[in-house]
């Protein structure tokens, strides 16, 4: 029967192995502080690779001691012996776990022992007592001021390189400016000063054809009065073609074809890096030149006085203006994002300065175990016999079927699982309950053996275990037992330390289990634990106390 009840508390154990790992302890039971020597025997063949673990903990027990590797030869195999000095400085009952040992990169596991570490006693007859001491203060301090201070620093610092800036830099002069009297004496003398910096023989290509493009536009815009600066190559020709379609100028496809490969060669030159030849520079600046002074002879003595063009050149300058303050809407949108973002990020640090980061991620960025504790609470009953607890929600059925063989429903006759959460969870609560077929005797050692087994197939390390018996304070009593555990995430491979309880009963042939499990040093995730574990209630054992 017990072997029965080891299915069906998931203590299946992955698969059997032939034995290459014994396991032997030299006591189960010493006093705080001493060595239990715990011997590892491998039988293997010459050309196995054997690795043995190199731990700090086995369990709840410390590694004191690594002793070196013994080798015995039999026959054509070897039996490797390794020992650990293990030791506990806090008395109870301890499991020391299945320990993995790599035979050619497979892991055998060890055989788990459990062990009791007994207190030291006191003969208080010979033992002269003494009085208890008064607490001694201790003086506390408090590191804020220097946090304060290096902030005051820092405001101070930028105040200072600010005011510096503002007094001792220096803006560049403005070389004198020359004075046109008309666009194409600008452009002509634009074009003039331009091979004088000799661009070219310095191999800047790129900075040539953006000047010179720029003298283009820049005199087309203020001779005929349309927005060529703002203007794509294309928008710039269609209004061009658009001027000449209207007979205001007289400008031959010719010319605004040559004006249009030498945008386009530009846009090249400076977006796709595009390196065009001696010849072909020297012809793009004639067709620029010749663009020039064509519109120049093509525009109409009175254009000025033509109402006409000038709605038309009125309706682009608009555009132009409107596209202008599009683009200085958008600078104030960013420029105001960005002041807001530094006000933002300043009170955070200055929150996490004087408040601590756990009041910042509890009630800015959000803690779930904080809006579980101040959350409505559930109180209901589960399964059958009922465990009546109090839940900040309320559990869901679970499936049993996913989590136990078919072999254990033959010895059940009912059982029922309900729960939040799960191990990789910042908090975790599970309530099962079942009744056998035939009247069987429970044995709360194997069903919590049973538990941490279960815990290490889904992927739990290094559980520390402590148990102790358990009452509900309305006679009803069980077994309760506690500790830690690292649970690893197997899909993102994050791992996170846990600490759990779990509270067994057993009654009117059946056993009820609370299982509840929070992240180690929540304290929000404490309070909930305690809450449930102090509202648990049993109603078979209800009825039984009324009676």
């Amino acid at each position: 029967m017990k072997f029965k009840l080891y299915i069906l508390f998931f203590l299946f154990t992955t698969s059997l192995f032939a034995q290459k790992v014994t396991t032997s302890i030299d006591s189960t039971k010493k006093k705080i502080g001493a060595e239990f020597k715990l011997t590892l025997k491998a039988s293997v063949k010459k050309t196995d690779k054997v690795v043995f673990p190199k731990a700090k903990n086995f369990g709840a027990l410390e590694v004191i001691e690594s002793y070196k590797i013994d080798t015995i030869k039999s026959n054509d195999k070897y039996e490797l012996i390794k020992k650990y000095g293990l030791t506990q400085f806090d008395s109870g009952k301890y499991t020391i776990p299945r320990i993995p040992i790599l035979i050619n990169g497979k892991p055998s596991f060890s055989d788990s022992i459990k062990v009791e570490v007994a207190d030291v006693k006191v003969d208080t007859l010979k033992q002269k007592m003494y009085e208890i001491k008064d607490i001694i203060p201790v003086e506390t301090s408090s590191d804020w001021w220097k946090y304060l201070l290096a902030f005051l620093i820092l405001v101070g610092l930028g105040f200072l390189a600010f005011w510096l800036f503002k007094k001792y830099y220096k803006k560049p002069e403005k070389a004198e400016e020359i004075v046109y009297t008309s666009p194409i004496e600008k452009a002509t003398s634009l074009l003039q000063q331009l091979e004088r910096k000799e661009l070219i023989q310095r191999g800047e290509i790129k900075n040539y054809y953006s000047e010179l493009t720029d003298i283009a536009r820049t005199y087309i815009e203020e001779e005929i009065h349309i927005p060529a600066m703002e203007s794509t190559t294309s928008e710039l020709i269609v209004s061009l073609r658009n001027v000449a379609k209207n007979k205001k100028l007289k400008l031959s496809k010719e010319t605004l074809e040559n004006l249009e490969k030498v945008l386009m060669q530009a846009d090249l030159v400076k977006f796709a890096k595009v390196k065009p030849l001696d010849f072909e520079i020297e012809e793009d600046k004639k067709r620029i030149t010749s663009t020039i002074v064509t519109i120049h002879k093509s525009v109409p003595t009175m254009v000025e006085k033509d109402d006409e063009l000038e709605a038309w050149n009125e309706q682009q300058r608009e555009l132009a203006r409107i596209q202008k303050l599009k683009k200085q809407k958008q600078k104030r949108i960013i420029v105001s994002i960005g002041v807001v973002s530094g006000v933002l990020m300043i009170s955070l640090i200055s929150l996490i300065l004087f408040k601590g980061f756990d009041y910042v991620k509890d009630n800015i960025l959000g803690n779930e175990t904080k809006e579980l504790v101040e959350g409505e609470w559930v109180l209901s009953e589960y399964g059958n016999p009922g465990v009546i607890i109090e839940t900040p929600k309320v559990l869901k059925r679970m499936d049993v079927t996913k989590f136990l063989p078919k072999d254990a429903f033959a010895v059940l006759k009912e059982m029922q699982m309900f729960g939040y959460g799960s191990l990789t969870d910042s908090f975790y609560v599970v309530v099962s309950t079942n009744k056998f077929k035939k009247e069987t005797e429970v044995n709360f050692d194997t069903v919590l053996q049973g538990i941490t087994n279960t815990w290490e197939k889904t992927g739990a390390q290094n559980i520390l275990f402590k148990q102790e018996e358990f009452n509900t304070g309305k006679g009803v009593t069980g077994v309760k037992a506690y500790g830690t555990m690292t649970v690893i995430d197997k899909e993102n491979g994050d791992s996170e330390r846990m600490y759990y309880e779990i509270l067994l009963f057993k009654q009117d042939g059946g056993l009820q289990q609370i299982i509840v499990a929070h992240r180690e040093g929540d304290q929000y995730g404490k309070k909930i634990g305690v809450r449930i574990i102090n509202s648990a209630e049993l109603k078979q054992a209800q009825q039984q106390w009324k009676k």
